[in-house]
């Protein structure tokens, strides 16, 4: 059964921080963690991203998210959103 990951990522960014939310989705596609991403308003000021990923590759997916908020200075952009499954 595949397993959701869930990205809190703030409506009102920059150009810059926007193409770096950009190319994190991107690569999240182009290392196969998932296929799809949707996207929702989550209220006013967040979306909510979230896809589905085996769950042989769910770490691997959120330390990878995890690594590229930090080395990209997304802290106050992109938020992991914890989940239990």
């Amino acid at each position: 059964m595949n397993k959701t990951i869930k990205l809190r990522v703030k409506k009102e960014i920059g150009n810059s921080d926007e193409l770096k939310v950009l190319k994190l989705k991107g690569a999240l596609i182009a290392k196969k963690y998932t296929e799809i991403i949707h996207i929702i308003d989550e209220n006013d000021d967040f979306y909510l991203n979230s896809f589905s990923s085996s769950p042989a590759h769910k770490k691997e997916a959120e330390d990878f998210i995890l690594d590229y908020i930090s080395n990209n200075n997304l802290t106050g952009t992109i938020t992991l959103v914890s989940t239990k499954n």
